[in-house]
């Protein structure tokens, strides 16, 4: 098949930094680049001049950082998925939003092709291509990294040195880095071997707990219908609130995870993550639960969470699977409603308050002390038939 014309993913760091002119020399096609704001600040500001001294023929830039809060950040948040009990899913939750955006600017290009950076032994080149799968798979997707010869980070430092493009990575320090609104992940270099420590200088959202503020910082946020809307009383745009969750948690060290994880493609890896904003948000978004949903969906909720986890990390945010769960989390979120105070110290976020107009915490149920509600001599039927079976299995075993 001819390529004429391919949009690429363009982060502006090594990998699609490499890719333009491999694509131009190798496919003889026009490279349109497209990199999505999705919160990562500065980095875009360079990338228009380098994206066209690299060869594309145009960039876009596209602002996505609402779409990615409230229509991806804020599903997942409302369905507790965390995977494998730690990652926040920050990588892992940008791509759908930016792959069915460099699907759309394909459509309108005319392109016969996409095209990332990810690399063959990853999660996100299957989280980019399950998007382009699902909502065009008449494109046909060029993934140079199961392509070309280069086989390390140093040989693509080495290509972008002969071609004469400037990456913002070194042979001395060659761990990958990738930030958005929701987080900032490291990989590589240091972090390859998991018995080290991460350099310190390394985080950028966050300070060493050890050298945050001594005092701890008491906040509150506000719910409505498992989203959050309010820090301190004062009502933020989706955007603007997890900036600010992100200085505050950040101040206090909050949000560092280091894991090995278990990746899809079947490898163990070590990752580093800093998830400030999201970690507070996490934690009071479960605590309100706590209040407000009855124990069976509670319980059946976190099995849930667990598989929306693995649906996200895995990249299938467009399966039918994630959307049917979707429609059972909303439904058990129309009661998440109410405030949450926490205590932000030293890398520490403790829930000290919840409060909700949907509260099921009831204090006359609840009392140690005298009341005419609960009958305590109810309870000794109860024991005897809950605990029927488990008495007949060991009267059983002992004749």
């Amino acid at each position: 098949m001819t390529i004429a014309k391919v949009v690429l993913a363009y982060s502006g760091g090594l990998d699609t930094s490499v890719i333009i002119p491999w694509l131009k020399e190798n496919y003889g096609c026009e490279v349109i680049a497209f990199a999505a704001d999705v919160g990562q600040g500065e980095e875009l500001a360079p990338l228009r001049e380098k994206a066209l001294q690299s060869g594309a023929s145009k960039i876009y830039i596209e602002d996505l950082r609402h779409e990615f809060v409230t229509e991806y950040i804020f599903p997942m948040l409302k369905a507790g998925a965390i995977y494998e009990g730690k990652y926040l899913l920050g990588t892992s939750i940008a791509r759908p939003v930016i792959a069915k955006k460099q699907v759309e600017i394909a459509e309108k290009e005319g392109a016969d092709a996409v095209a990332h950076g990810c690399t063959g032994k990853g999660n996100d080149q299957v989280r980019f291509e399950l998007t382009f799968r699902s909502l065009n798979p008449k494109l046909k997707v060029i993934a140079p990294w199961r392509e070309w010869s280069i086989r390390s980070r140093q040989d693509a430092i080495d290509y972008a040195a002969k071609k004469g493009i400037p990456v913002p990575v070194t042979k001395e320090k060659p761990y990958s880095m990738d930030s958005n609104l929701w987080h900032i992940s490291y990989e590589g270099g240091v972090l390859e071997d998991p018995w080290q420590p991460p350099d310190e200088e390394m985080f950028r959202l966050t300070v060493a707990p050890e050298k945050a503020p001594d005092a701890p910082e008491e906040i509150t946020i506000e719910f409505e219908q498992g989203i959050p809307v309010a820090v301190n009383g004062q009502s933020y745009s989706p955007v603007a609130l997890i900036e600010h969750l992100n200085q505050l948690g950040g101040k206090h060290g909050i949000g560092r995870i280091d894991i090995v994880e278990n990746r899809l493609v079947g490898m163990k890896s070590r990752g580093v993550y800093e998830t400030p904003g999201g970690t507070i948000l996490y934690l009071a978004h479960r605590e309100l639960e706590y209040l407000t949903l009855e124990r069976d969906t509670l319980h059946f909720k976190a099995h849930l969470s667990q598989k929306y986890a693995e649906l996200v990390y895995y990249g299938q945010w467009f399966s039918p699977l994630r959307e049917a769960l979707d429609a059972f989390v909303d439904k058990t979120q129309e009661r998440v409603t109410g405030t949450v105070r926490l205590k932000l110290w030293k890398g520490h976020c403790l829930p000290v308050g919840r409060k909700s107009p949907y509260s099921l915490y009831r204090q006359d149920l609840a009392t140690f002390e005298e009341d005419s509600v609960y009958n305590q001599k109810d309870a000794e039927g109860f024991i005897k038939l809950f605990g029927l079976p488990q008495q007949v299995w060991h009267m059983v075993k002992k004749d």
